[in-house]
């Protein structure tokens, strides 16, 4: 089984709008993959939750290479496209979206 496709040039989980940048970013920072699958009940099991990080294993450095490439689009997108003053102000007040 393939747990993970490429869509127009995102790597996706297979049959899904989950992206593996998502999955990857949660299992980088600790997460259980029970946890994964809560924050995107979309993914539909553990079993694809555990493809998916082994895919990453398995092919990490390209993976990194992807994640990086899509971490300086964020960046670039970020400083073309500045959010609203007031928009800033009610996320640095929230402690869920440190800066």
């Amino acid at each position: 089984m393939s747990y993970v496709e490429n869509k127009n040039g995102g790597l996706y989980l297979t049959g899904t709008r989950v992206s593996l940048d998502s999955v990857i970013h949660q299992f980088q920072h600790g997460a259980a993959p029970e946890s994964i699958l809560r924050s995107f009940p979309l993914i539909g099991s553990l079993e694809r939750v555990y493809g998916a990080i082994a895919y990453y294993l398995a092919n990490q450095s390209s993976v990194e290479e992807h994640l990086s490439r899509q971490a300086d689009l964020w960046a670039r997108e970020q400083k073309s496209h500045p959010l609203p003053d007031s928009l800033q102000d009610r996320l640095a007040a929230n402690p869920r979206f440190p800066r």
